[in-house]
């Protein structure tokens, strides 16, 4: 059991198929890994990952500059914006170390909103569609770099659009991923149910090539 209260991997003996879901947050994300088959998934781990530096608490919300503002200054903007990228890399290179007992082929990210931040006037609220953007794209980007096909969800709709691909009902959905909670000492809160559920519907689409 890590620090982090996450449940880890065992070492598997032969590689098998999995899959990986996200609830992308600002900073950080919930991270799922479940194996086939498809009509009764297997929780393998669920822990959280780092997208943003600690040590630069700036980082976690790259576009703020003060409470309710936005950050106007470039090259502040570029400076978080290296190290989200940078830790978003080492984050997935990390995870996918520990993973190496599996063939993941598939990654599917839930997120909030995917409206254009530069359709919003409000500057604080267009600094939090930035960073919604960011870290959904900075994340994307570390799993293709390694192979990793990504989807993405709405919360909003991610149920009805899982119902409808898995062909189960929304109960039957939600009660499996609740009893998942069974098998961690971690947490296993709404952003794991998300992530867990993602990666419900990423076994699914890897096994629908």
């Amino acid at each position: 059991m890590g620090r982090d209260g996450s449940s880890h991997v065992s070492n598997q003996v032969k590689a098998e198929s999995a899959a990986l879901g996200f609830r992308v947050k600002s900073g950080w994300a919930a991270a799922v890994l479940l194996s086939g088959p498809v009509r009764s998934p297997r929780l393998c781990d669920s822990r959280v990952i780092d997208l943003s530096d600690a040590r630069f608490p700036e980082t976690r919300q790259p576009y703020h500059a003060a409470i309710g503002k936005l950050e106007t200054d470039p090259v502040k903007i570029r400076a978080r914006l290296r190290i989200v990228r940078r830790v978003t890399r080492q984050s997935i290179a990390k995870l996918l170390v520990e993973y190496r007992g599996f063939v993941i082929r598939r990654a599917v990210l839930v997120i909030g909103s995917q409206i254009d931040p530069a359709s919003i006037a409000n500057p604080h609220i267009r600094a939090h569609a930035l960073e919604g953007q960011l870290f959904r794209l900075v994340l994307e980007q570390a799993l293709n770099a390694h192979g990793i096909r990504t989807t993405i969800l709405l919360e909003r709709d991610a149920y009805d659009k899982a119902t409808s691909r898995l062909r189960k009902s929304n109960v039957d959905l939600r009660s499996t991923i609740q009893n998942f909670s069974q098998l961690i000492d971690g947490p296993w809160r709404a952003e794991q149910k998300l992530a867990a559920l993602a990666a419900w519907f990423a076994l699914y689409q890897d096994a629908n090539i």
